[in-house]
């Protein structure tokens, strides 16, 4: 069997995952925090066809050498910061910078997240949508009036019949040697990996660390036209892969007809 079919197959077969991970993230383009997937490609192994001359030289442009196809090497998020959206919120927390805020899972594992949507539990504790604790352990008072978190983290709070407010804590956040080696697993939630290397934590604003801004989230880093761009490139590239398959499965027709 000819070879250009197994060849024409990986393609299509590469092309598929990219408009896959396409999908992923224009599905996101408003998911706060999100970000964007890319996928990387690599060539395949090559074969030795035969020698050029007769001598059998060992020089290697003396062979005639042809590759096997193409497949997915990677799929890497992209932890370029996403535009900031106002929503007033007063737990409504943005990363302006680098750094992840550390939630604690049902399991007693640690997770990381760029999503700065938080809530209070019914024990005044700061969680994220889905109840995920910070770990930071900020605790809000029931009778909290006002709650105010400067860009350094620090959480203060106005309580009915006191004059001056009350210091709950600070929000720290953590960063990593190789952020786009975290495994992503769902809810926007990560994990540290030996490729990410250990979570490293810090203050906002210092030893590298991005600022908070209250009142704001982060969107998605997803551009709609660049994505949209790539998924031309992607159906095209497809497209021509299934060209050379079409191609290769007629001259299999014409070779066999040859028999007759």
């Amino acid at each position: 069997m000819i070879d250009s079919l197994y060849i024409g197959a990986t393609g299509m077969q590469t092309q598929q995952t990219q408009v896959d991970v396409i999908a992923n993230n224009l599905a996101n383009a408003n998911t706060a925090g999100f970000k964007r997937n890319t996928v990387e490609f690599k060539d395949l192994l090559y074969r030795e066809v035969g020698a050029v001359n007769s001598n059998q030289q060992t020089d290697r442009t003396a062979f005639n050498i042809y590759g096997m196809g193409s497949s997915i090497s990677a799929s890497r998020k992209v932890f370029t910061v996403g535009d900031a959206k106002r929503t007033d919120g007063e737990l409504d927390l943005a990363i302006r910078g680098q750094g992840f805020f550390e939630v604690s899972l049902a399991d007693g594992q640690v997770a990381y997240t760029r999503s700065g949507s938080f809530t209070r539990n019914q024990d005044g504790m700061l969680v994220t949508q889905d109840g995920l604790e910070l770990s930071s352990q900020i605790q809000i008072p029931v009778d909290a009036t006002d709650i105010k978190i400067s860009t350094d983290g620090k959480v203060s709070v106005s309580i009915s019949g006191q004059n001056s407010r009350s210091d709950v804590g600070s929000i720290e956040l953590m960063n990593f040697i190789n952020p786009a080696a975290l495994e992503p697993v769902g809810d926007n939630l990560y994990r540290a990996t030996e490729g990410s290397g250990d979570a490293m934590r810090g203050i906002p604003g210092e030893q590298g660390m991005g600022t908070l801004a209250q009142g704001f989230l982060e969107n998605s880093n997803v551009k709609l036209v660049d994505e949209l761009v790539n998924l031309v490139v992607a159906q095209r590239a497809y497209e021509i892969n299934s060209r050379v398959v079409q191609a290769s499965d007629e001259i299999l027709s014409i070779t066999n007809n040859l028999m007759r």
